[in-house]
């Protein structure tokens, strides 16, 4: 509960009273009254504004009481006093707030949970102290639990301090936004979604080459159909590769080699081959005078270079 140090209008030579501030304006005239000894009827501040609304007054303010009378010019000396005061009071205990997120404690402030974005889950769980309406659960160290992850959690908490969002290399941002949105952190989601994006063209950009297909060759049996499927695998050099019954529907295999890879049963459905070099075999079951071992020109069928081979048998 937020405390308050009175004056009387006019009297600031005399000693001030502290109360606790209740949450009626005419409960604290009464208490004001009790407390000075006078028929209390208007609260003013150090500054001579005139105070109709208890939510504008903040923890250890002083505040000037008068019966009914215009504010007196001799209280705005205490505006002075009042402002060292508060430059060098240090926070209240009642502002530092302990969350359990995950099994993890973060220490915080509520401001600066609240501040950044007030209609955010957050803001409405730690705006006031009658977090009873939320039923947070608290540990046996008083810590608020969350039932989120610490590791996403972080990020945020360090955006709300300083309005800045950095995320560690370690850090998936997908994770990162998912909590954004669940503690309703709009503008954080949005340069999230952004971030998201991004990395995605990144990843649809990403080629690959020989020796990812090699450790593929050798971590798959025989027995096992391996699939390359909208796999982009641009300019990857293929040659000499056992590929047989591998599954290429909707690669990218523009300006591949392929020259002598093992392509039988492959599937190239919807594949774009763009600018590819394959060969051919045909097997010859009758011998012809005009035919022989040596390779032939090759030539080009829609961007894809074929060179053929005759074998005779």
């Amino acid at each position: 509960m937020k405390r308050v140090t009175l004056f009387r209008n006019g009297r600031i030579d005399l000693e001030g009273k502290v109360i606790a501030v209740p949450c009626d304006l005419n409960e604290v005239l009464s208490a004001a009254a009790e407390t000075l000894g006078i028929d209390a009827k208007k609260l003013y501040s150090t500054t001579g504004g005139l105070i109709e609304n208890t939510a504008v007054i903040r923890d250890g303010d002083t505040l000037i009481v008068s019966e009914g009378e215009p504010f007196l010019e001799s209280c705005s000396k205490l505006q002075s006093c009042e402002r060292d005061r508060l430059k060098y009071r240090p926070t209240s205990s009642a502002d530092w707030i302990r969350l359990n997120v995950g099994g993890q404690c973060f220490t915080t402030t509520r401001s600066t949970l609240t501040r950044h974005d007030p209609k955010s889950m957050l803001a409405c769980m730690f705006a006031t102290d009658e977090n009873a309406i939320w039923g947070n659960s608290v540990d046996d160290t008083g810590a608020y639990l969350i039932d989120r992850s610490p590791r996403y959690f972080e990020p945020i908490l360090n955006y709300l301090r300083h309005g800045e969002l950095i995320l560690d290399p370690a850090v998936n941002p997908q994770g990162v936004l998912e909590e954004a949105r669940f503690f309703g952190l709009q503008s954080l989601a949005e340069q999230l979604e952004i971030i998201v994006e991004d990395s995605r063209a990144d990843r649809d950009v990403v080629c690959l080459g020989r020796r990812d297909v090699v450790a593929a060759l050798i971590r798959t049996t025989t027995h096992t159909e391996l699939r390359f499927q909208g796999i982009n695998f641009t300019g990857a050099d293929l040659s000499k590769l056992d590929l047989s019954f591998i599954n290429f529907k909707y690669s990218i295999l523009q300006g591949a080699n392929l020259m002598q890879a093992n392509l039988s049963c492959c599937i190239f459905e919807r594949a774009d081959l763009r600018g590819a070099k394959l060969d051919v075999r045909i097997e010859c079951f009758r011998k012809s005078p005009n035919s022989s071992n040596n390779f032939s020109p090759c030539f080009t069928i829609w961007g894809v270079e074929f060179h053929f081979y005759y074998i005779n048998l």
